[in-house]
């Protein structure tokens, strides 16, 4: 019998700003801190809160890691695939 694996993991994209965002990261703290804000948002695409606004798109979120202070804004698209659009330093 094959082992079960746990739910699978969203994939994670970046916007044209959050790319360039991540280009200017050079601190291993802030880049450590940001990969476990997206690990968890990868896990559970829900966990962030929706920010209100235009209903016509995808609903934006955002996820705050209290832990870690890294806000990250993103939405969810209709094949599960998490799209970073800014990522924000708390």
């Amino acid at each position: 019998m094959a082992p079960r694996q746990g739910p699978r993991r969203a994939r994670i994209a970046f916007s044209d700003s959050a790319a360039k965002q991540l280009e200017s990261i050079t601190s291993e703290a802030v880049l450590h801190a940001l990969d476990r804000a997206l690990v968890v948002i990868s896990v559970d695409s829900d966990v962030g809160e929706p920010i209100p606004g235009d209903t016509a798109g995808p609903q934006l979120r955002q996820y705050t890691d209290e832990v870690e202070a890294v806000r990250v804004l993103y939405f969810v698209t209709a094949l599960r695939t998490v799209v970073v659009v800014a990522y924000i330093e708390v």
